[in-house]
């Protein structure tokens, strides 16, 4: 295979001027404006090696229909016609066509995949026949489906091993896989993937989350929350995160401590979250942020006091990374990737385990020494997981698949 433009040597042995920077193109079936977690990876993916100067494509589908093609934070985002899903209101189903085309247009150094669905899929094949390199990063649980396909609970473990399967399949003809933690690179290998698979951390923009001096109060009043103790979670109201639990929990940390739960983010499961609150009497302690832009994000962080992560299906959680940046305690699910990201910095609970819940985020919130203590814990362990580290690692297996 003919190597990159941008590592082509003179007859000297040294190397020029690049003739142009490395061409990445990323496929993903989800991007901004959609919000969950791969969608913010596949965007700060882009537009960070678009930053250290990589001329970075996304295909990607249309969040509103039509085809297009722009240039948005300085990457150039092809996006499919879409048209809505019977399945689920807010997901779209997309028909890739004449990727081939475009794939042969953008002329891209190597593929980065962020999944084996509908575009992730077609881009994959597309850029097989085309002779592209490939590196895939799963970010795919079946868990994290099995709400929006409405799979009975007793199907669901036969369902997760068909998509497994299917996987396995897919992935398989990439050149050099990667996950995020080395838990969910584990999590690969027992559902029985052949392949090496390597964790490289999705990383944090350590200079936007960080531990802010500023009051509390100051942060809260942004969002029209009471100057009170702050519970904090971040991401989608969906089933999978289980967000129940720690509603059901805060009459028992209300018992030690004046205090109350954000929840920024949405999802199908905010209505039933305010019905459970009031029901058990904690309405009015409990407040729907709703979405909040990722530039104010740190703010919302800053107006927390302790940030909780009861999910069952994360292969990292970025939003319990940043929340750790900014100086906050942790008390996580000890599931999948979540106790790879508490150690000293805050407290581990069985999922289901409402009690043990409650008990912890008490303990933090009814003692300053020891929330200071676990806070400073949580920004050196977030500090292992800069997002310049992260994208420098991709440029080399970019570089290394292209050889």
């Amino acid at each position: 295979m003919a190597m990159p433009l941008h590592s082509v040597k003179n007859r000297t042995g040294l190397s020029p001027a690049p003739e142009r920077p490395r061409r990445v193109l990323i496929s993903s079936d989800t991007y901004p404006p959609d919000v969950n977690g791969a969608a913010y990876f596949t965007h700060r993916l882009a537009t960070g090696l678009a930053a250290r100067g990589n001329e970075v494509h996304v295909i990607c589908q249309s969040d509103a229909g039509p085809a297009s093609a722009d240039v948005v934070d300085g990457v150039v985002v092809h996006r499919l016609r879409s048209a809505p899903s019977l399945v689920h209101p807010t997901m779209r189903i997309t028909v890739p066509t004449r990727l081939h085309r475009l794939i042969t247009d953008i002329n891209p150094d190597v593929l980065h995949t962020q999944g084996h669905f509908v575009v992730g899929r077609a881009a994959m094949s597309a850029a097989r026949r085309a002779g592209v390199p490939i590196v895939a990063t799963n970010h795919f649980m079946p868990d994290n489906l099995f709400q929006f396909a409405h799979i009975p609970e007793r199907l669901r473990r036969r369902a997760g091993q068909l998509a497994w399967r299917d996987f396995s399949r897919i992935f398989n003809r990439a050149d050099h896989i990667t996950t995020p933690t080395p838990l969910a690179a584990k999590l690969l290998t027992d559902q029985g993937f052949p392949r090496n698979v390597e964790p490289v951390s999705c990383g944090i923009d350590l200079t936007r989350f960080h531990p802010h001096a500023e009051p509390k109060a100051w942060a809260r009043k942004l969002f029209d929350l009471p100057d009170r103790h702050t519970i904090l979670f971040v991401g989608r109201l969906d089933e999978e995160k289980r967000l129940d639990e720690i509603v059901r929990a805060l009459p028992l940390v209300l018992n030690e401590a004046d205090a109350q739960v954000a929840f920024v983010g949405k999802g199908n499961q905010r209505a039933e979250l305010e019905r459970l609150a009031s029901r058990i009497g904690v309405g009015e302690r409990v407040f729907f942020l709703g979405f909040v832009p990722d530039e104010n994000m740190p703010q919302a962080y800053a107006a927390a006091d302790v940030f909780a992560m009861p999910g069952v299906a994360e292969l990292q959680s970025i939003a319990t990374l940043e929340a750790m940046a900014t100086g906050l305690p942790v008390v996580a699910a000890d599931a999948m990737a979540l106790p790879h990201l508490v150690e000293d910095n805050g407290y581990l609970f069985q999922p289901g385990d409402v009690v043990s819940l409650g008990r912890h985020l008490t303990a933090i919130l009814t003692d300053d020494g020891l929330r200071t203590r676990l806070g400073k814990a949580s920004r050196e362990l977030a500090l292992t997981h800069d997002d310049q580290s992260s994208l420098a690692r991709f440029e080399r297996i970019y570089d290394e698949v292209t050889r």
